[in-house]
């Protein structure tokens, strides 16, 4: 691995690349987050293919950015690839705490009926 970080971008023409040492195994993380490589003369270009979405781009951007730090990766995301906070219009539910709820006896502590 190389000191200098992975980066990826949205480029001008609004596609997501990666740019910066991508090894076999960066390379592999990427294609299972849905990047594809493609061969240049300067070299492979990778990116995510195009018209599926910004969200879609956005979490893929991001799962990959996350799979590749957990493999130790320097990575530099474009702030502008972080998903978006879902919007709830709904109120967050209560949750029970234990004093809530009520207490039943054990089933071992409960008198029986003698049998006839």
């Amino acid at each position: 691995m190389s000191d200098e970080a992975i980066r990826i971008t949205r480029g001008q023409g609004g596609e997501v690349e990666v740019d910066g040492p991508v090894d076999a195994f960066a390379a592999n993380v990427l294609k299972r987050a849905g990047f594809d490589t493609y061969p240049t003369l300067r070299g492979v270009w990778i990116r995510l293919p195009f018209d599926l979405g910004r969200t879609w781009e956005n979490e893929h951007a991001t799962w990959a950015a996350d799979m590749l730090t957990a493999a130790r990766y320097s990575v530099d995301l474009d702030p502008d690839l972080r998903p978006t906070p879902p919007t709830s219009s709904a109120p967050l539910a209560q949750h029970r705490t234990k004093t809530a709820m009520t207490t039943q006896p054990s089933p071992a502590s409960t008198t029986q009926r003698p049998r006839r």
